[in-house]
């Protein structure tokens, strides 16, 4: 959960460093560093932004043409300067930074205390500079090879190395890692953004590769000291897509993406009416297909609970839909007849990943839902269907989920006409108005002005809930996410009729209430339970369908969404959702793209 940076060429490495970082902000931003190599190695970090780091390097200004950087997301030890990247081993040889978790590091700290190594964090991290410095043989790719069968957990380093002051080294295991092939320079970084600007043209690191990088090339390494292909591949990513554009925040500027990302996602899987999928399920295997599994975290997770709704209901396959990191705790029962379906956005969420190889291991299919190219869960999935939303930078997703909820739309679809449940002419109807989608989230947007009046009347509360039925009740969940990891109202989210078995003992003169009722067939039912809240004091906001009569009469605001069919609803409901949770963070003055102690790719357990 944190971000590296790595350059080597013929430009000063400072500024491209402090460049990258930016760009990986959102990744952590507890504390940051880079170390330079020229005739020395010079280490600079600080606690907080980048900003902060960025006034020390004005200052000093390292020069040299080979560096690595870092922005921390605290998992050991506190925020502050002696725990930020990079770090150094006692005797000088390698200053490295890390991205994962070591998990046997208190073993090996022990083991290196007793010969004499001093530490001077409290970090996972530097017991991988002080183990290296221990097994140091003068020849680095050997000594990182011996360095990595040490050691347990996830890793992403990139380190440089006394006597190889022309080089940088990396090695990776189950944390992501990328190389960036300019001309005459090299570029590294744990996500695309970082290098952009400078290359297209990149190599995916792979678990186990031990990298060698130099000015004019790259060699890359296998577990066994044998060198491998470093095939390159070209990133289809504009620079565009890292840049606000004139937004005041990503956040903002993904949210009226959401549009494109939907359109981008699904129309490549329409065909003429009929729904082709980019992978092909073994033969046999939709018509024995007994169970799904949907396993996924945060709002994914809440795509995953959508998903439910839509497929059971238009395909009549069970569905059972986790939390990630429970899923392989819970000992889950897997056969060859079930379909494990892994959602993220990143492709290298440690606990989603985890579970896919779980589900391998036991002989499930699985196929993987993600937004990144070349990513671990995809490359690892038997099948895999992109979601082309582009980069996602802001901490708290919103396109990225708009186009995961489209292929789970368009699954339901294609389990339900291949199981002949739904025939050619009604597929045909329902890919239609799939495709006319993006249109009513534009419609949607315009919803911003009145979420925003609402949004001065919560962002002074301390508590709020969010409550619907039916297929209503993920984007509830989804709705009190948003607003508590980037406002900090504590809110929660109720199937609107659980309210009566606890909860409602919360309700008191002023609570804030969201009521989603856009499913015909439940809105008397949500509108009895509106009642129920306003005649405890309650203040409800409700989110319904255009046309939907009474809602004035029971609710103080009303937002009104474009009407679809209910399979499709979720897609424009979850717009004003995301918008209020904007607008409400907004006025309260945080940092909507940069919430407290959260990070954009969670690859650590």
């Amino acid at each position: 959960m944190c971000g590296i940076v790595g350059y080597i060429g013929e430009k000063q490495a400072a500024p491209i460093l402090i460049e990258g970082l930016r760009r990986l902000e959102y990744r952590g931003y507890d504390s940051a560093g880079i170390a330079v190599s020229g005739q020395k190695v010079t280490v600079i970090k600080e606690k907080g932004r980048i900003d902060n780091l960025k006034a020390e390097i004005d200052r000093v200004y390292p020069v040299g043409t080979v560096g690595i950087g870092h922005t921390r997301w605290a998992t050991h030890g506190i925020p502050d300067r002696s725990n930020a990247h990079p770090h150094s081993s006692m005797n000088g040889i390698v200053t490295l930074v890390h991205n994962g978790i070591i998990e046997n590091y208190i073993e090996i700290k022990n083991e290196l205390a007793e010969k004499g190594y001093v530490f001077k964090s409290e970090t996972d991290t530097e017991v991988i500079a002080q183990l290296f410095d221990s097994l140091f043989n003068g020849n680095a790719v050997e000594t990182m090879i011996k360095t990595a069968a040490r050691l347990e957990g996830s890793y992403a380093v990139a380190m440089l190395v006394k006597g190889f002051s022309d080089k940088v080294f990396t090695m990776k295991k189950d944390n992501p890692m990328i190389i960036g092939a300019g001309d005459g320079e090299y570029f590294i970084a744990s996500d695309i953004p970082a290098i952009l600007p400078y290359t297209k043209d990149c190599y995916i690191v792979k678990d186990n590769d031990f990298v060698e990088l130099r000015k004019d090339g790259i060699t890359v390494y296998g577990i066994d000291g044998e060198e491998k292909a470093a095939d390159i591949n070209s990133i289809n990513m504009s620079v565009d897509a890292a840049q606000k554009n004139g937004y005041d925040y990503f956040m903002e500027k993904e949210i009226y993406e959401q549009p494109k990302a939907f359109h981008d996602t699904v129309s490549p899987l329409i065909k003429d009416g009929s729904i082709t999928l980019p992978f092909e399920f073994p033969k046999g295997f939709i018509k024995n297909l007994s169970r799904i599994h949907i396993v996924a975290c945060g709002s994914a997770y809440h795509v995953g609970m959508t998903a439910k709704y839509i497929i059971e209901d238009m395909a009549r396959i069970p569905v059972i839909v986790d939390i990630a990191s429970e899923f392989r705790y819970r000992n889950p029962i897997l056969n060859e007849n079930d379909l494990c379906i892994f959602v993220s956005q990143s492709g290298e969420t440690a606990d989603t990943l985890a579970s896919l190889r779980e589900s391998k291991a036991r002989g499930a299919f699985t196929m993987s839902i993600v937004n990144v190219l070349y990513s671990t869960i995809a490359r690892e999935s038997d099948g895999v269907i992109y979601t082309n939303a582009g980069a996602e930078i802001a901490v708290a997703t919103t396109k990225a989920l708009m186009a995961q909820l489209g292929v789970c739309y368009i699954l339901a679809a294609f389990l339900a006409h291949e199981k002949g449940l739904m025939g050619d002419d009604i597929l045909r109807n329902f890919t239609e108005e799939v495709l006319t989608v993006p249109e009513k989230i534009k419609k949607a947007l315009c919803s911003s002005d009145n979420t925003k009046e609402i949004a001065r009347h919560i962002k002074d509360r301390q508590s709020m809930f969010f409550i619907g039925r039916g297929i209503d009740y993920p984007l509830c969940l989804e709705g009190s996410l948003k607003l508590k990891e980037i406002s900090y109202i504590h809110s929660e989210g109720y199937g609107a009729g659980e309210l009566k078995h606890g909860t409602i003992s919360l309700i008191e003169n002023g609570t804030a209430v969201v009521a989603i009722g856009t499913d015909d067939a439940l809105l008397g039912k949500m509108i009895s339970n509106i009642k129920e809240v306003r005649a405890r004091g309650a203040y409800v906001i409700a989110i319904v369908k255009e046309g939907t009569k009474g809602i004035e009469e029971v609710a103080d605001k009303v937002i009104y969404v474009p009407c679809a069919s209910r399979y499709l609803m979720p897609s424009i409901t979850v717009v004003p959702l995301q918008l209020l949770a904007y607008h409400t963070t907004v006025l309260k003055g945080f940092d909507v793209d940069k919430p407290r102690n959260l990070a954009k790719s969670v690859t650590v357990e």
